[in-house]
C-alpha cells in the first residue's frame, strides 16, 4: 500500500504534467494544422492532441521511467502487468477543441494494481485544476469540492455523452437520454467525460452515466468523484471494469435510483408518455 506521502508526490508530478499539457493546448488553440479522423467517424487526433501527450509523457518517463503508461494517442507501453500504469488523455473533447467550443480538458491518472489511486484534470480554458488522491480529499484549484446532497432524481441534473459508434449501434445511449431527460429536470451532453466526472465531483451535476469510454476517459475523474464523497460503478451497482467502458457516477445518495432507471428503460420503439408518467 502507497503511503500518503506517496500518493501527494505522484500527484504533483501528475499536476506538473497536466499543466503543461494545458499550456500547449491553448497555444493551439485555433492555430491547428491537422485533423483527422482515426478510423471512426467524428473519433478526431489533431497536433494539438500529439504535442498535448508528448509533453505529458516526457514528464511522466522522467519521473517515473519504470511505470507503465496507457495514452490514448500513443497507445501502451512499459509492462501491462507491472503494478503501476498511467491512464492519460493529452485532450479529452478534441471534437470541441476542433469546433473551438471551449469545453475540453487533460486527464491524467495513476492506477495502482488496477485502481484509479491519483487523478487530475486540467480545463485549460476556465483555468480550472481538479485534483484527488486516495484518502486525501479532492480539490478545485486547491480548494475542496465534494459532491451535492440532491435526494431525489426528480430534482437532479444528470450529464452524459455518446459514444463515436452511436451511428452503427442501437446499444448507443440514446434511449437513456429521452428517458432520463424525463425523470429529472435536465440532461446535458459537455462532450468531455473527464469534465463531465470533475462536475459531478464538484457539485455541479448530481450525476452521470455514459458507454464506449476508454480506461484514460474516465480513471482521473473516478478518483475526484470518490474523493468528493460520491460513487462510482458500473450500470448494475457492481464494481467498474474498465474495460467495459461503461460507468455511473453520482452524489451517492442519488446512485441506486440512476442504475435502477437506466435498467428500466424502454427502447425508443416502445418510448410512450405512459411509460414516463
Amino acid at each position: 500500500m502507497e503511503t500518503t506521502y506517496q500518493l501527494k508526490h505522484y500527484l504533483e508530478i501528475a499536476t506538473e504534467a497536466a499543466l503543461s499539457a494545458g499550456a500547449v493546448l491553448r497555444s493551439y488553440w485555433g492555430n491547428l494544422s491537422a485533423v483527422e479522423e482515426k478510423g471512426r467517424s467524428g473519433d478526431l487526433v489533431t497536433n494539438a492532441d500529439r504535442a498535448s501527450e508528448a509533453v505529458i509523457l516526457e514528464i511522466i518517463q522522467r519521473h517515473f521511467p519504470d511505470h507503465s503508461i496507457l495514452a490514448e494517442e500513443s497507445g501502451q507501453s512499459g509492462n501491462a502487468e507491472g503494478k503501476y500504469l498511467w491512464a492519460i488523455d493529452p485532450l479529452d473533447g478534441t471534437t470541441n477543441y476542433a469546433h473551438q467550443y471551449p469545453v475540453y480538458a487533460v486527464s491524467i491518472a495513476l492506477l495502482i494494481d488496477g485502481t484509479p489511486e491519483v487523478g487530475v484534470i486540467y480545463d485549460p480554458d476556465r483555468d480550472e485544476l481538479f485534483r484527488a488522491a486516495r484518502g486525501c480529499g479532492a480539490t478545485c484549484n486547491r480548494r475542496s469540492i465534494q459532491v451535492s446532497s440532491t435526494p431525489n432524481l426528480d430534482q437532479s441534473l444528470l450529464v452524459t455523452g455518446f459514444a463515436y459508434d452511436r451511428r452503427t449501434t442501437r446499444d448507443n445511449n440514446y434511449a437513456e437520454f429521452c428517458y432520463l431527460t424525463h425523470l429529472t429536470q435536465g440532461v446535458r451532453r459537455g462532450g468531455s467525460a473527464a469534465l463531465d466526472l470533475a462536475a459531478v465531483a464538484s457539485g455541479r451535476v448530481d450525476g452521470y452515466w455514459e458507454r464506449g469510454l476508454s480506461p484514460w476517459d474516465m480513471a482521473a475523474g473516478m478518483i475526484l468523484v470518490e474523493e468528493a464523497g460520491g460513487k462510482i460503478s458500473a450500470y448494475d451497482g457492481n464494481k467498474v471494469n474498465l474495460a467495459t467502458g461503461r460507468i455511473i457516477a453520482t452524489n451517492s445518495v442519488l446512485h441506486n435510483q440512476l442504475s435502477l432507471a437506466l435498467s428500466q428503460t424502454p427502447s425508443l420503439e416502445n418510448f410512450t408518455s405512459e411509460q414516463i408518467l
